[in-house]
């Protein structure tokens, strides 16, 4: 059977989810709750891992240690990065970095690079699910930081040095771990805002819409894997 992981980093991330995959066991490890269910034939395993890199990083490992997961889905919402990324848009990652990493010291340690590829079969399933829904998709580069985006000059910052299309607080970390261990892995993420002096005004507004998005999203990619 194939086992899916799906990690979001708030409990708003996964309500949908856990909505749709009622009854679900539950065990605890190393401050984690995963939650575990048959569907679609396939065990699917789901965690909060709460906000930023390193919770992101841990749960992670402990979700791939623990119960040897075939992929791991990276579900939530974002701020948009680029002019063409609008709000309740979904952004399908194809690599992930951080922002807030000096990259170039890390250029002859490798494997321990820092721009980590997201799996070609998850991204085509997750763009053909949301082509059938009738969702605007866009493939692209999606960074991580320790800090919620909410600042013209910011933003101007990062979109300078890194070109993404979306910024979040985890898709990077959980991507490293993956790389680590070669597990399969994608980031879904639905934008909130725009990350940019409304950011918070945004966020409020459309974080419940643009995590159920994602759910509608990620749940439909299951039965197609």
């Amino acid at each position: 059977m194939k086992i899916i992981g799906i990690i979001g980093a708030m409990p708003s991330e996964l309500a949908d989810i856990r909505k749709t995959l009622a009854g679900a066991a539950v065990k605890r490890y190393s401050g984690y709750d995963f939650y575990i269910n048959t569907y679609e034939d396939k065990l699917i395993v789901n965690a909060c891992c709460g906000i930023a890199k390193v919770n992101a990083a841990v749960c992670a490992q402990v979700m791939i240690d623990r119960f040897d997961v075939d992929a791991i889905i990276n579900a939530g919402v974002a701020g948009g990065m680029d002019r063409n990324v609008k709000v309740c848009d979904i952004v399908v990652s194809s690599e992930v970095l951080p922002h807030d990493l000096e990259l170039r010291f890390l250029d002859n340690y490798p494997p321990y690079n820092s721009i980590f590829k997201s799996d070609a079969k998850l991204i085509g399933c997750a763009v053909e699910v949301c082509s059938d829904f009738g969702i605007n998709s866009h493939i692209g580069r999606i960074v991580s930081g320790e800090a919620f985006i909410s600042s013209n000059e910011v933003k101007a910052q990062i979109c300078e040095k890194f070109s993404p299309l979306a910024v979040d607080m985890e898709s990077s970390a959980i991507g490293h771990c993956s790389f680590m261990n070669e597990i399969p892995y994608v980031s879904i993420r639905c934008i909130s805002d725009n990350a940019d002096d409304e950011g918070n005004m945004s966020f409020d507004e459309f974080e419940k819409i643009a995590a159920k998005r994602v759910a509608e999203v990620v749940l439909e990619m299951i039965k197609r894997l």
